[in-house]
């Protein structure tokens, strides 16, 4: 059994930072998916999922990531994954084609940036 992966969170004017640190895991994935609906205000325009110190995530994981999407969607939300373009977690979501249903930028200031230019 893995840790706990930690969760803090920041609010940027309207857009929330989820910051995930650690391993996700099956053995985590379903505490830190509550968290994290927990922590997601009604009336933030969008989420960044800040990957960018997460070491291990997996398919527990990125069905978290899935999941969240479609209830950031039906919310009317924006969902945007930062992970660094050097990340060995990019290949784990290369292959599961994420990028199809939430946009992967590098950096968490960036994915702000885009969310509030689509809001």
């Amino acid at each position: 059994m893995s840790a706990e992966p930690m969760l803090s969170t920041e609010d940027r004017d309207g857009v929330m930072i989820a910051r995930v640190t650690g391993e996700v895991d099956l053995a985590n994935a379903a505490r830190l998916g509550r968290a994290l609906t927990r922590a997601i205000p009604n009336d933030v325009v969008g989420v960044v999922i800040d990957l960018s110190d997460t070491h291990y995530l997996d398919s527990s994981g990125v069905s978290l990531v899935f999941d969240l999407a479609e209830r950031m969607k039906a919310r009317q939300q924006e969902l945007r994954v930062a992970l660094p373009a050097d990340a060995p977690l990019r290949r784990v979501l290369r292959v599961v084609n994420l990028e199809s249903v939430v946009p992967i930028l590098t950096t968490a200031d960036d994915a702000v940036a885009e969310i509030r230019r689509e809001a």
